[in-house]
């Protein structure tokens, strides 16, 4: 069994550990978590980790937000790998600070990186993993918000939930789609 597993979020020094990145974060901690590593490929960088029999391929684009779906696309059609056994890790502003949903479909919700997946797969019938980064900015300043680290007092908290974040990655991989989202969306 083989699965995509993507962290969605932008490449370079400037965008390293904040919100619009958290898919990176989530994706690079699974990675460490499981002793793999990252090496740079065609429009992403990828780490092959085999946890209990199954293989995931952590994928983290470098391909910036607006064409994620480029890679996703490019690395589904190498592995064979279908839509089902994909999963997007991704910020999200419409959920409080650090809540967790997984969800089976829907919408792109305006950002940029789902947007752009679903355009290329022609398709929104995919596994996503949003992580909330709440939206507690001022008027007009949500791209400040977004691309901004993380305040000092949220660390800790950010922290646990991409603990959380990597435990409903491997309940994904194998308890399936269902039994996770019944796992990770009552807390």
């Amino acid at each position: 069994m083989k699965y995509l597993i993507i962290g969605l979020g932008n490449i370079g020094e400037e965008y390293a550990h904040t919100r619009h990145n958290i898919g990176f974060d989530v994706v690079g901690g699974l990675v460490k978590k499981h002793g793999g590593n990252f090496i740079q490929e065609r429009y992403a960088d990828i780490a092959e980790v085999s946890v209990k029999g199954r293989k995931l391929i952590c994928m983290l684009p470098n391909t910036y937000m607006n064409l994620s779906g480029k890679a996703v696309k490019f690395w589904m059609q190498k592995e064979k790998i279908g839509i089902s056994h994909i999963l997007v890790v991704v910020d999200d502003l419409a959920l409080p600070l650090c809540r967790l949903r997984l969800r089976g479909t829907g919408s792109h919700a305006g950002h940029n990186g789902l947007r752009s997946i679903e355009e290329e797969l022609f398709s929104n019938q995919y596994p996503r993993l949003r992580f909330g980064i709440g939206n507690d900015f001022p008027k007009g300043k949500q791209a400040d918000f977004v691309l901004g680290k993380w305040k000092e007092g949220e660390l800790a908290e950010v922290a646990l939930k991409m603990d959380a974040a990597i435990l409903a990655i491997e309940d994904f991989v194998f308890q399936g789609l269902e039994n996770a989202m019944n796992i990770v969306n009552k807390s």
